[in-house]
């Protein structure tokens, strides 16, 4: 890289990086919850809600509701009633009693009510009364607001249900622990726990009298909690104050369940904004209870994260979507901002679910909003100077610049965008010119530089090392002739034919053959051109696989030709000439005999060559048949060869019919080849097995015989032609090795495969596997 870019580029990464410390520096001072409240705010209201679950089955709530005042009469009521519903509510054994009425003041109307209530308090022992904290207006003192002394020491436990709002006056958490730092008191869910797990004694503590003062420093609130709240207002079995009193409630209804007594009439007792409330509708405090309750129960127990694990969660998507930035394009980044903003808003609710732990995500999403736009400035910021920058360098160097009519239309960035297209079209032109004059070429060519490093390749060299017709033209760009052509090697020595050594110092030979990992024998031209002071390479490819092939095919017909076509005919001539010349000539009918037999050994050479020769070669005549047919006709056929060898051939398994489609002589012909190399090579008195059968998509024609076996060392052999593996072993049978090289021919071209299932003494089994619809 010129020093002049290495300078630019590490001025922008300068610039970057300064400007990323400054945006985690902003989310890092914006992640305490209280610096950004009403968007998290908003983002707890999302996470709390997602906790919405069925109502706890031990959790019962009776209400004094609009009904029960209506048939009781006004507010407040006498506390007899109280006491009887204590005691009808105990009859059915509750776990524990929440009465969340406060008794602060004494019963002037009806003064033995109190001794009542306490007589019932004290027969249930599962009743928790609820203690409160009075700011007292104009006094800086905060006094706690307890129930009757006759009734607290009556009751099993007391708790404080104090709840916490937040700035928006929606409650959303509460402390477990409040009142005096030297005793503070329980929440009355905690208090209701105690005394369900027969722990009363433990429970209840001996609290302040009403009358002594609390200053607010030695108020003590502990233990913060969110509330996980299960649903909405109504969420739990309810029932009516009145109907309880007239038992008109299942007897089993609160057996076994913590019973909360409290108020939900219009304009009665606290009512309270929350995360689950739809509209404008409130919750009432009684139910707030329930849901702390519920949560507790549940094993649900939430909190703000630590200030530090708060941070670093902001932190973590920002800085990633900072380094995708970095290195993405434009919509890929964009994508990314997006992504990672509804990733950080689940992960913090599976936070919250997993850990317990409550996120505030907003300084997250603010700097997630704020770094795309921020690239995108200084990007733009880089590109306007970087085209500044390179139309100056172009002039600079005496480029002549065509001045295009729309150079001096548009904003800032398009005017310096249109003047360097207008320099570089020039260069473009020529360069295309070249490149396309080498994309025409059909061979291979790679143009490189004296390092081997690849300038321009063409579609054929793209092809010719397996990249796919989609893949761009510049996708060999960049990479080293060395490891393109690694696999190129000298046919003799196994040498690469390229190497770093012989391209730097220009001793590659002008043209050189080899061969490469596909078995491709291949002619590599090379020659050198002179680009300015730099010396590069112009490599061509000739392909010369098929060329070989065909020259292998010729010799292996001309020894074909001038051998096993000869055999025969010179044996004629030799057995003619001995006729001639013999003091004791053999008779006319052995010499025709012996005539005959080698006239029809040439002959059938020269019909198997040709066989093959045009099942390679030829377009085949498909049409639909029947392989069940075409096999039980090769098996007939091949009667007289078996009867004569003392061999029996059976069919042990074939279908009704096997539909295919396919050229039946030479699928005939095939299956003909098997059977007569199993029966030639088969004992006296042995046994050819064939059976037709299905196998998925596809029909399997098996042969077997109890032959000498193939070694499976030897069995890659037996396909090629002119290929003998039983030549020593059994001379007396005929045969010059095309057979099986045509049955692998057909199948193959008919779309199916040749499976070969063999060892030494154990005979062969040549399964054809032919598709359901075959077709050339």
């Amino acid at each position: 890289m010129p020093k002049a870019a290495r300078t630019r580029a590490q001025q922008r990464r300068l610039e970057w990086a300064l400007l990323a410390l400054a945006l985690l520096c902003l989310v890092a001072w914006l992640s305490p919850p209280q610096q950004m409240a009403g968007p998290n705010h908003l983002v707890q209201n999302l996470e709390l809600s997602s906790l919405a679950r069925p109502p706890h089955p031990d959790i019962v709530v009776i209400a004094v509701d609009d009904r029960s005042i209506t048939s009781i009469g006004r507010w407040p009521w006498r506390r007899a009633l109280h006491a009887q519903l204590v005691d009808v509510v105990t009859a059915q054994n509750p776990k524990a009693i929440g009465l969340d009425i406060l008794f602060s003041e004494p019963d002037l109307d009806y003064p033995l009510d109190d001794a009542l209530l306490a007589q019932a308090l004290a027969r249930s022992q599962r009743v928790v009364l609820p203690v409160l904290q009075r700011n007292q207006a104009g006094l800086t003192e905060a006094t706690s607001e307890l129930p009757l002394d006759v009734l607290a020491d009556a009751a099993a436990a007391m708790g404080h249900v104090h709840v916490a709002p937040d700035g928006d006056g929606v409650v959303r958490g509460l402390y477990l622990q409040e009142g005096p730092a030297s005793a503070p008191w329980n929440h009355f869910s905690l208090a209701l726990q105690c005394v369900a797990q027969n722990a009363a004694a433990r429970c209840k503590k001996s609290p302040p009298t009403n009358s002594t003062p609390v200053t607010p420093p030695h108020w003590t609130e502990r233990q913060p909690e969110l509330i996980a709240y299960a649903g909405g207002p109504g969420h739990y079995p309810t029932y009516s104050y009145i109907d309880v009193l007239r038992g008109q409630v299942p007897p089993n209804a609160f057996q076994g369940k913590y019973v909360l007594v409290g108020a939900v009439a219009s304009g009665l007792g606290d009512t309270f904004a929350t995360p689950v409330s739809s509209g404008a509708r409130l919750m009432p405090g009684v139910e707030v209870v329930a849901h702390i309750l519920d949560s507790h129960l549940s094993g649900i127990h939430l909190k703000a994260a630590p200030a530090a694990a708060n941070i670093a969660f902001n932190l973590l998507p920002v800085a990633v979507a900072l380094l995708t930035l970095l290195f993405a394009g434009p919509l890929t980044a964009l994508l990314a901002s997006f992504g990672l903003g509804l990733g950080t808003l689940l992960m913090s609710m599976a936070l919250m679910r997993w850990t317990g732990w409550h996120f505030a995500p907003a300084a997250a999403l603010l700097g997630l909003v704020l770094a795309y736009p921020l690239w995108s400035w200084r990007r733009l910021n880089a590109a306007a100077h970087f085209l500044r920058t390179e139309m100056e360098h172009l002039r600079s160097e005496g480029l002549p610049v065509r001045n295009s009519p729309w150079a001096r239309r548009g904003d800032f960035l398009e005017r310096r965008i249109n003047a360097v297209e207008a320099a570089s079209r020039q260069l473009r032109d020529l360069h295309q010119f070249v490149s396309n004059s080498l994309q025409q070429l059909p061979a291979p060519n790679f143009v490189c530089d004296a390092q081997g490093r690849i300038l321009l390749a063409n579609v054929a060299a793209q092809r010719h090392v397996g990249l796919g017709p989609f893949e761009p033209q510049s996708a060999l760009q960049g990479k080293s002739i060395f490891q393109v052509l690694h696999d190129l090697q000298d046919a003799h020595t196994l040498q690469p034919l390229l190497s770093p050594d012989k391209l730097l110092a220009g001793q590659i030979p002008a043209q050189s053959e080899g061969h490469d990992a596909k078995g491709r024998s291949l002619l590599m031209l090379c020659k050198p051109f002179t680009e300015f002071a730099n010396v590069g390479w112009l490599i061509t490819l000739v392909d010369m696989t098929e060329i070989r092939r065909a020259l292998q095919q010729r010799d292996q017909a001309l020894h074909f030709i001038s051998h096993d076509i000869r055999a025969p005919n010179a044996s004629i001539l030799t057995l003619l000439e001995m006729q001639r010349n013999s003091m004791e000539p053999l008779q006319a009918d052995e010499l025709l005999k012996r005539i005959e037999k080698y006239a029809q050994a040439s002959l059938s050479m020269a019909e198997s060559f040709v066989r093959l020769a045009s099942a390679q070669n030829n377009e085949y005549r498909v049409a639909p048949l029947d392989l069940a047919s075409v096999l039980q006709d090769a098996v007939d056929d091949a009667w007289t060869q078996a009867s004569n060898q003392e061999v029996s051939v059976t069919i042990l398994q074939i279908p009704h019919s096997a539909p295919c489609v396919g050229d039946r002589p030479l699928l005939a012909r095939a299956m003909a080849n098997v059977l007569n190399n199993a029966i030639k090579y088969s004992p006296a008195r042995g046994t050819v097995r064939c059976s037709l059968y299905a196998r998925g998509p596809n029909w399997v024609i098996s042969i077997r015989d109890e032959g000498p076996g193939i070694d499976p060392a030897q069995q890659d052999r037996l396909f090629k032609p002119f290929s003998r593996l039983h030549d020593l072993t059994h001379p007396n049978i005929s045969g010059v090795g095309l057979g099986l090289a045509l049955v692998h021919t057909v199948v193959k071209r008919h779309g199916g495969s040749l499976e070969v299932e063999s060892a030494v003494g154990q005979g062969v089994e040549f399964r054809l596997v032919l598709p359901a619809s075959a077709s050339d």
